[in-house]
């Protein structure tokens, strides 16, 4: 292969933006996108990212939802459809719920994935066009924790996520409202 194919190769690889505040993550990740033909992005938080998609808007982007000191991935998904109607965006979160899940696709999102997410199922919901009616139906009601955890979401995402509005909202101290969101959601 000469230096021209090589060239030509690269620049018919799809763009994508990955964005997570996880170095080691991002790393790998980054590294398993390439090796599934895409020519790769990073940034480490969404004012980086968007200087990148600002400067090339990608054709897919794959995104952390919750990223420390600014904005979170929501706002990104909105500019990055803002940028380009076309780019195909799956959201990922260590802090899943059906708010910010709906949230996300409201504002353009193909597909969201609650981590850990591997690179063939994050591939997979990047080229998914259509949702699937055959998907499994819970059987079991959500537990008392996992709901509170899906109220506090849902109040966190209209107050836009401020802390301190969302536990004014639900009648909370402001330390409580943060210890409740630094633990992990209950799965069911």
């Amino acid at each position: 292969m000469n230096a021209q194919t090589a060239t030509t190769d690269l620049d018919e690889r799809p763009s994508l933006l990955l964005v997570d505040d996880d170095d080691t993550f991002r790393g790998v990740l980054s590294r398993a996108l390439q090796k599934r033909g895409f020519d790769v992005m990073t940034a480490g938080d969404v004012p980086e990212a968007l200087t990148l998609a600002e400067a090339n808007p990608p054709e897919y982007a794959v995104v952390d939802l919750k990223m420390p000191g600014g904005p979170s991935g929501l706002a990104l998904v909105k500019r990055l459809k803002e940028l380009d109607d076309a780019t195909r965006i799956v959201v990922l979160t260590g802090y899943a719920s059906i708010a910010t899940a709906v949230e996300a696709v409201k504002l353009g999102a193909t597909h969201y994935l609650a981590k850990p997410a591997n690179a063939n199922e994050i591939v997979a919901a990047l080229n998914r066009t259509e949702g699937d009616a055959s998907t499994p139906l819970s059987s079991a009601p959500l537990s008392v924790d996992r709901m509170e955890w899906e109220h506090i979401q849902r109040v966190l995402t209209e107050q836009d996520g401020n802390i301190s509005a969302t536990a004014r909202a639900l009648n909370m101290h402001r330390r409580t409202l943060q210890r409740k969101l630094g633990k992990f959601p209950s799965r069911k």
